[in-house]
């Protein structure tokens, strides 16, 4: 399986391949799970999907590498013929009975275009099985499997018929930071990523990191090698507290990132999203002085110079009306209606882009 930053798959890519460990239901066989596999930007050598290139991670942050270790937003898409189930075998990390994540299942969502059909949950275990049932349709589906135990996909099946891959979408990379991740969504579908990709027909691969995502140079480097159609920047509200910026330093920031983007896409459709509401940060300055409205100003300031200065591919979209304090979990995470509101801001911006 050849690593091209696509999770090892390409445009002409061959078929499932069977592996071992026997037979299902009917006869088959269990199967390769790299074709059904999308959202996947890198494989690491134990064939992992990591959210980072494994080959640069020396240059990254320890935040940005810890989140990367996580699955976020990776699925199985699938069609089906006289299959009533799909199985997937699967590995995870075991947590530790004095982890509060001890208690909490996986949970397996089974998805048809814009509606869930159902959810199976199941342990996190170094090797487990689980089967979702199939409706009496060719599909294509879509399976959302758990994130936050890392589960490795094993291998694929159907049961009492015959699985394919879907076909593959327009390739959309998402880079911010917890938002974009997810946080606070109340399923790994409900992110704002997630749901603008299944209305666009994306392969969405989110790079969201959780409490980093502050313009690190590096990641831009890594999204400047990454195969992609379209790509969407989201960061900038962990400039304001986690790590201070000046509006100056964020201005310059931004300048800098898109830059190295456009090395390695110099033709791609780039979005840039500014900060989303902040109500504690809007008008209270930082250690350096700076508001989040000031940071949010300078970054779409450095978008649009970078428009005047010739990339007529670059588009902004500022993110302060996006979300009202009712779409707020915490004051600052989304709830599920937040992401749906940004979902739908992003989705109607790039279908004129695309």
């Amino acid at each position: 399986m050849g690593r091209d930053g696509r999770g090892g798959t390409r445009a002409a890519e061959p078929g499932p391949q069977a592996v071992p460990e026997g037979r299902g239901a009917a006869g088959s066989q269990w199967l390769d799970p790299a074709p059904f596999l999308r959202g996947v930007a890198w494989l690491d050598a134990e064939g992992r999907a990591v959210r980072a290139d494994p080959e640069d991670t020396m240059r990254l942050p320890w935040d940005t590498g810890e989140r990367a270790a996580l699955p976020i937003g990776m699925r199985i898409e699938f069609t089906a013929r006289g299959a009533s189930a799909i199985e997937i075998r699967y590995r995870a990390r075991v947590p530790d009975p004095a982890d509060a994540l001890h208690a909490f299942a996986h949970t397996f969502a089974l998805w048809q275009g814009g509606e869930c059909l159902g959810e199976t949950a199941a342990r996190p275990l170094e090797e487990g099985r689980v089967r979702l049932q199939l409706p009496c349709s060719e599909g294509p589906f879509t399976v959302h499997p758990p994130e936050s135990q890392g589960p490795r996909i094993v291998a694929v099946r159907a049961v009492g018929g015959a699985i394919a891959p879907a076909p593959r979408g327009p390739r959309w990379v998402v880079h911010g930071d917890s938002i974009t991740e997810g946080w606070w969504s109340t399923r790994p579908a409900y992110a704002w990523p997630a749901v603008a990709g299944r209305a666009l027909g994306l392969d969405t691969v989110n790079l969201g990191y959780a409490g980093a995502a502050r313009g690190e140079l590096p990641t831009a480097e890594q999204l400047a090698r990454l195969p992609a159609d379209v790509i969407t920047l989201a960061f900038g509200t962990n400039c304001w507290s986690r790590t201070p910026f000046s509006a100056t330093l964020l201005y310059e920031t931004t300048l800098a990132f898109v830059r190295l983007v456009r090395l390695g896409h110099p033709d791609l459709p780039i979005l840039l999203l500014s900060p989303v509401l902040r109500p504690e940060a809007e008008s209270s300055p930082n250690r350096l002085g700076a508001t989040l409205a000031e940071l949010r100003t300078a970054m779409e300031e450095a978008g649009r110079d970078l428009v005047g200065c010739g990339d007529r591919r670059l588009h902004v979209l500022p993110g302060r009306d996006l979300l009202g304090p009712d779409d707020l979990a915490d004051g600052l995470h989304p709830n599920d209606a937040g992401h749906a509101r940004i979902a739908a801001a992003v989705t109607a911006t790039l279908r004129k882009i695309l």
